[in-house]
């Protein structure tokens, strides 16, 4: 039987979502030269995958984070995720700006709250896992409770996962770079030489290219 995270995986590269290229790699914002580039805002143009990863976001909440009072996305690509899973599990909506609105009401955290209210954080992707910290932070400040984190895809750095350890915040991904590269493997994209080449390239993204 095939596992939700090689079903995701699979489909994201079935819509183009996942694309790989180790002969002419990607540029990061962080200046790091990728193989792989990860856009799962395509997801959303197709609706039977965009409901398959709804439905499993939300089945991992139901599951592993029952206690949770509301959920909140992490802008941008968090928002949309956020709200479909919050609909589903009948839960409070908000979102999270990587910074104070300069106008308006200054808002950072966009939604209703109150302090005490324990929330599950939804991600798009996790790369060094900083930026996605940095959300929880937020809602920390406003003395709401992290109860965990749940992306969709996971690069699984080294450093995020101790990120995540050290900041006491549980990390669920309904995917990973592993599962990405396997069914890569099992469908003939990749031959021996690229393999060992994505695997190095986790190991120290830095130096890789």
């Amino acid at each position: 039987m095939k596992s939700s995270a090689l079903a995701i995986a699979e489909k994201l590269m079935q819509i183009n979502a996942v694309k790989l290229n180790i002969e002419n790699p990607y540029t990061w914002a962080s200046g790091w030269k990728s193989p792989i580039y990860c856009d799962n805002r395509r997801a959303l143009g197709f609706p039977y995958v965009r409901d398959f990863i709804k439905s499993e976001l939300a089945a991992v909440i139901f599951e592993q984070f029952a206690n949770a009072d509301s959920v909140a996305g992490v802008a941008t690509a968090g928002i949309s995720w956020g709200a479909m899973v919050a609909d589903q599990l009948k839960l409070p909506f908000m979102y999270v700006r990587p910074k104070p609105k300069e106008h308006g009401m200054g808002n950072q955290i966009e939604g209703v709250y109150e302090k005490g209210q324990k929330v599950i954080v939804i991600e798009d992707l996790i790369s060094t896992g900083k930026s996605s910290l940095q959300v929880c932070q937020v809602l920390q400040k406003e003395g709401l409770i992290i109860e965990g984190m749940v992306s969709i895809f996971n690069y699984g750095f080294e450093q995020a996962s101790n990120a995540f350890s050290d900041a006491g915040i549980k990390l669920i991904s309904l995917s990973n770079y592993d599962e990405l590269i396997q069914n890569a493997k099992n469908n003939n994209q990749l031959n021996d030489e690229q393999l060992k080449s994505l695997l190095k390239w986790r190991e120290n993204p830095a130096e890789w290219f």
